[in-house]
């Protein structure tokens, strides 16, 4: 096993049950702290930068076989055996992959609007457009522009955005903190055909009405393939549902979790 080099943001109670959160492409682990601080309080939170994101590593390869490596990596480095996954867009397709390669490290599996098995046409588009990643002049107009595209998020997520995620390139202007290469190769792998979770792994898939990412089939394969151990739960929201709607998806993934385990 490589060694661990993905930047953590830890929350919650050390000794609770561990759960890892896995952001989506572009972001970083510090988006789940409002999620983590108010709803997964009792739990050992663990939200990695994933390679390419954030203060982790930037270097290659950024596949999702390398991604689940690094995830896996820093569970052994936590010294944590066993786990809840929530992963969020592109953090759900690595969760997915994960409970695969490594079922007995998975306890549950929560996907929010997970990014699996794009029309590769839609993820063409998307990947040539972080061709050229936006860049600012000052923090103020990377705010603005973090507003308008996040028009139903709080302010606080916003400023928390900006104060966590900008780094000044070497011409001086201020850039989002990811690799555009990593982005283009995550659209990459996002239109690889989907595959279900391991038969019989309590999952529950949250899709995000107003985005329109998650597909048909999918839904399909997962009720064949799981069955009783499959929730599906529909948010009114875009695909930044948990930052968009945090009390109505934080206190979906602390409810189920807390029913899972009274079920145990």
């Amino acid at each position: 096993m490589a060694d661990a080099v993905l930047h953590v943001h830890r929350y919650g109670e050390p000794g609770g049950a561990p759960v890892v959160l896995l952001h989506g492409v572009t972001g970083h682990g510090a988006r789940w702290r409002r999620t983590a601080e108010r709803f997964l309080a009792d739990r050992s939170v663990l939200a990695p930068d994933l390679r390419g994101h954030g203060r982790s590593t930037h270097e290659p390869p950024w596949t999702v076989e390398r991604h689940v490596g690094d995830v896996l990596a820093m569970m052994d480095a936590e010294g944590v055996e066993r786990a809840d996954l929530v992963g969020h867009s592109y953090g759900g397709m690595i969760a997915l992959h994960l409970a695969r390669t490594a079922p007995r490290r998975v306890r549950r599996l929560l996907l929010l609007d997970p990014a699996i098995g794009l029309d590769p046409a839609k993820a063409a588009g998307e990947a040539r457009g972080h061709l050229a990643p936006a860049s600012f002049g000052d923090v103020a107009e990377a705010r603005a522009y973090r507003a308008a595209r996040w028009s139903q998020a709080p302010g606080e997520a916003v400023d928390e955005e900006v104060a966590e995620h900008l780094e000044h390139g070497p011409d001086g202007r201020l850039r989002w903190r990811f690799e555009p290469a990593a982005v283009v190769t995550a659209f990459s792998e996002m239109a690889r055909p989907h595959m279900a979770p391991p038969a019989g792994m309590p999952t529950h898939l949250v899709i995000a009405t107003e985005a329109d990412l998650v597909r048909p089939e999918l839904v399909v394969d997962l009720r064949e393939a799981l069955g009783p151990c499959l929730d599906i739960t529909e948010i009114e929201a875009g695909h930044m549902l948990y930052v968009d709607r945090l009390e109505e998806t934080g206190t979906l993934i602390s409810t189920w979790l807390d029913g899972a385990d009274a079920a145990r």
